[in-house]
């Protein structure tokens, strides 16, 4: 092949130039989300640090014996296990039973990450899809949320803020800043909005995520949910939609984790996604929508970059041909 060639194929590849790998990239995820983490100890206990481990420790086992099983080249040390176990717990309350925990990582790892080919082949996120099986499974075992700093053995069952807002509760018992410090029953990672910020804007930082695959998603939910608000057009709660669930995490850690590189299927897919999302929270039965909404938006990710990929018609082989 001659430099010019080669310097084309270098060119229109960008995957051959990349120095970043796979467990560069996840670490990098697993620090953003240890500010969180540390907030969900700080708001519920050490319970919520078991729970972290539980999941973790079964997504890594349930790889590692995969591939020895399977005689496959050992992955878990990409810190992609580590990962989906992080995020699977921050999608379950603290008062979750360990059983269902460790029936979810199982399902998450083997069912939906390894049997597709393991780590960029999966449909849909793991953790999301783990949350799923548990929620049409047994709902009730993720149902009992406690308020923040009321997590022990005492705790009272409270109801989350969004599920207040759709039952038409005035007066909700959260402000805003309670909603975005964290001080709000709800799951390990619906909590703190501002700890889950600033790990997203590390990511940012760091090249890792998709700004405006979130920004999309989160407009799209809260504008759907403001003009159909409960009390009229144009009467939703803008900040209460926009905290008080787990929107911000939905956004920031796993609505761009579908196969898909495009930059514009990722918006597309944000914009399906949120408005699967709104449409629960406004007319579903159920109060909150990330999960099915994300997972909706990962299932039609193939179809999205199908349809709206780019065709070419015809090249000028005389170019070409110069070219190489």
């Amino acid at each position: 092949m001659g430099k010019k060639a080669a310097e084309l194929m270098h060119g229109i590849r960008p995957h051959i130039r990349a120095v970043r790998t796979t467990k560069a990239i996840m670490s990098d995820v697993v620090i953003a989300l240890i500010p969180a983490l540390i907030g969900s100890i700080y708001y519920f206990g050490i319970g919520s640090l078991i729970l972290t481990l539980t999941s973790v420790t079964t997504c890594v086992l349930s790889e590692y014996i995969w591939q020895r099983l399977r005689k496959e080249p050992i992955r878990v040390g990409d810190f992609s296990a580590v990962v989906t176990g992080i995020l699977l717990a921050f999608n379950f309350p603290v008062t979750t039973p360990l059983w269902i925990v460790w029936i979810a990582s199982v399902f998450s790892i083997i069912v939906v990450k390894q049997i597709f080919g393991g780590i960029g082949n999966n449909f849909a996120n793991p953790a999301l899809m783990g949350r799923a099986i548990v929620m049409l499974l047994w709902p009730g075992s993720i149902a009992q949320y406690v308020s923040a700093n009321n997590a022990g053995t005492d705790a009272v069952s409270s109801a989350t803020v969004l599920s207040m807002l759709k039952s038409g509760q005035e007066n909700i018992g959260y402000s805003h800043l309670d909603m975005f410090l964290g001080n709000i029953p709800g799951a390990l990672g619906e909590t703190s909005k501002l700890l889950l910020l600033i790990g997203f804007f590390y990511l940012c930082y760091r090249q890792v995520v998709h700004f405006w695959a979130a920004i999309t998603y989160i407009v799209t939910v809260v504008a759907i949910t403001f003009v159909f608000g409960g009390n009229g057009w144009f009467t939703g709660d803008v900040l209460t939609n926009l905290l008080g669930g787990g929107l911000i995490l939905g956004a920031c850690y796993m609505i761009t984790d579908y196969p898909s590189v495009a930059p514009r299927v990722k918006v597309m897919i944000a914009i399906l996604a949120g408005i699967v999302t709104a449409s629960i929270r406004i007319w579903g039965t159920l109060p909150e929508g990330v999960c099915f909404g994300i997972l909706t938006g990962n299932c039609l990710s193939g179809l999205v970059e199908w349809m709206i990929q780019p065709h070419i018609y015809g090249v000028d082989r005389k170019k070409s041909n110069n070219n190489l």
